[in-house]
C-alpha cells in the first residue's frame, strides 16, 4: 500500500495557515479512509480533518497547539514494513517554523494568562461558551487574562489554561492604570485585516439604499410565530428568502467578476453574516432559491449557531453568490457593508424601527427597516442594483409571496 502524507489541508479560501487544536489519532494507530484525524482551527472555524490513505499513523509532524502552512506535512501514514526514511528527513522544511522574533514578536502570545484574581467584587467578562467550559473543566475564570475584545475570556483562553502551564504576564502588561494594552490578532482577526483592504480597494464599490414598510411583515411574523410546533422565523429570514426570490429575477447582482468575464449564477447561495467575538464569519446557506421560508429559518439558525461554536462544515465556508449582513438586532438603523470577494454584491439591513409616516393627510406610526446594497460597478450598474432592492421591497412589503 502507497505512503499517504498528511498535509495541512485548505478549508476556506482565505485559509494560509491552520493550527492543530487536538490530534484524535495518535502515532500507531491504524487508520482507515475518511477517520478523522485531527481538529483544524482556521481563520474561520474549527474543522476535522479527515484521512485520505489507509495504514498506520507512522509520524506526526505538528503537534498540537501549533501551526502549520496550508500544503505542509503534518503527518505520515504507512504500513508498518513501509520506508518512510526520506520522508522524515524532509519533514523539519515543510513544518512550519516559528518566525525569528523581532522587536515586536519577542513576548509570548498571552493567549491564556494567568493574573491576580479580580479584586473589589469585579464582574468577570467572558463569554457563554468560555464559562460552560471553564465550569466544565474547573478553571477559575478569575486567574484568566482575557484575549478577546475590551479583555473579554473567550474559549481558547479556557481551554488552554485548563491544559496546563501557561504563562505568567508580566506586572506592568496588566498594571491597573495603564493606558493601553495590546491584545494580540486571533487568526480570524488577521485574516480580516488582510483581506478586507483587498476587497475595499480594488473593488469599485457603489451603494443604494431603500427604507421597507416592514409593517405587513411584522404581522405575518407574529403570526407564524404564534403556531404551536413551527420553527421560530426572524427578520432575517424573511429577507434571505426575498433575496432568493429577487436574485432569481436579477442575476445580474448573483455574479462575479472574473477578470475576462462575468460569472453568472443559476443558484442562490447566500452567505449570512455571523459577529464572533473574535471578528465576522458569512457561512454560507446552500440552494436558497429552492428552500421554503421554513426551510431557511431551521437552517439558517442551526448554521448561526454552529458558527458561533465554531463547527462548521468545510463546504460551509465558501462559495456564496451573495451575502446578506444584518445588524438591526443592535440597534442599527442603516450601514454600510462591504463586498466579500469574488461575490458582486451584498445586502446591509438595518432595525425594524416605529417612525412616523405620512398616510394621506394624517401621520401615523410605522414600521421601517433600512436596506442598503454594495455592489461591484465592473459586475452592475446602479439601475440593476436597484432594480434588485426595488424587488426585494416588493416582497417583503407584500409577504404572502414569500410564503409560495
Amino acid at each position: 500500500m502507497a505512503v499517504s502524507k498528511v498535509v495541512m489541508p485548505k478549508l476556506s479560501e482565505a485559509m494560509e495557515t491552520g493550527k492543530i487544536i487536538k490530534w484524535l489519532k495518535k502515532e500507531g494507530d491504524r487508520i482507515q479512509g475518511g477517520d478523522i484525524l485531527a481538529e483544524v482551527e482556521t481563520d474561520k472555524a474549527d474543522v476535522e480533518m479527515e484521512a485520505f490513505g489507509a495504514g498506520v499513523l507512522r509520524k506526526i509532524f505538528v503537534p498540537a497547539g501549533e501551526t502549520a502552512p496550508v500544503g505542509s506535512l503534518i503527518g505520515v501514514i504507512a504500513e508498518p514494513n513501509e520506508d518512510i526514511a526520506g520522508l522524515l528527513a524532509g519533514a523539519p522544511a515543510a513544518v512550519a517554523a516559528p518566525a525569528a522574533p523581532g522587536p515586536e514578536s519577542r513576548r509570548p502570545e498571552p493567549v491564556a494568562s494567568v493574573v491576580p484574581a479580580a479584586t473589589g467584587g469585579g464582574r468577570v467578562k467572558a463569554s457563554p461558551l468560555a464559562k460552560k467550559i471553564a465550569a466544565q473543566s474547573g478553571v477559575d475564570l478569575r486567574v484568566i487574562q482575557g484575549s478577546g475584545p475590551g479583555g473579554r475570556i473567550v474559549r481558547r483562553d479556557v481551554e488552554a489554561a485548563a491544559a496546563g502551564p501557561v504563562w505568567s504576564a508580566p506586572a506592568a502588561a496588566t498594571a491597573p492604570g495603564s493606558e493601553y494594552e495590546d491584545v494580540p490578532l486571533s487568526q480570524m482577526r488577521a485574516i480580516i485585516a488582510k483581506r478586507m483592504p483587498l476587497s475595499k480597494a480594488p473593488v469599485p464599490h457603489f451603494y443604494v439604499a431603500s427604507d421597507v414598510a416592514m409593517d405587513r411583515a411584522s404581522d405575518l411574523r407574529e403570526a407564524l410565530n404564534a403556531l404551536e410546533g413551527q420553527p421560530k422565523i426572524s427578520v432575517n429570514d424573511l429577507v434571505v428568502r426575498a433575496c432568493a426570490l429577487a436574485l432569481l429575477a436579477h442575476p445580474g447582482v448573483n455574479a462575479s467578476f472574473q477578470g475576462e468575464a462575468i460569472r453568472v449564477f443559476h443558484v442562490a447561495h447566500i452567505g449570512i453574516a455571523v459577529a464572533l467575538e473574535e471578528g465576522l464569519i458569512t457561512p454560507v446557506l446552500r440552494d436558497c432559491h429552492a428552500k421554503s421560508l421554513t426551510q431557511i429559518a431551521v437552517e439558517a439558525r442551526d448554521l448561526a449557531e454552529r458558527a458561533r461554536a465554531r463547527k462548521l462544515r468545510a463546504s460551509e465556508l465558501s462559495g456564496a453568490t451573495f451575502s446578506i449582513s444584518n445588524l438591526g438586532m443592535f440597534d442599527v438603523a442603516a450601514f454600510s457593508a462591504i463586498i466579500n470577494p469574488p461575490e458582486g454584491a451584498i445586502l446591509a439591513v438595518g432595525s425594524v424601527r416605529k417612525v412616523p409616516v405620512v398616510d394621506g393627510d394624517a401621520v401615523t406610526v410605522g414600521r421601517r427597516m433600512a436596506l442598503t446594497i454594495s455592489c461591484d460597478h465592473r459586475v452592475m450598474d446602479g439601475a440593476m442594483g436597484a432594480r434588485f432592492l426595488q424587488d426585494v421591497k416588493r416582497l417583503l412589503e407584500a409577504p404572502l409571496r414569500l410564503l409560495v
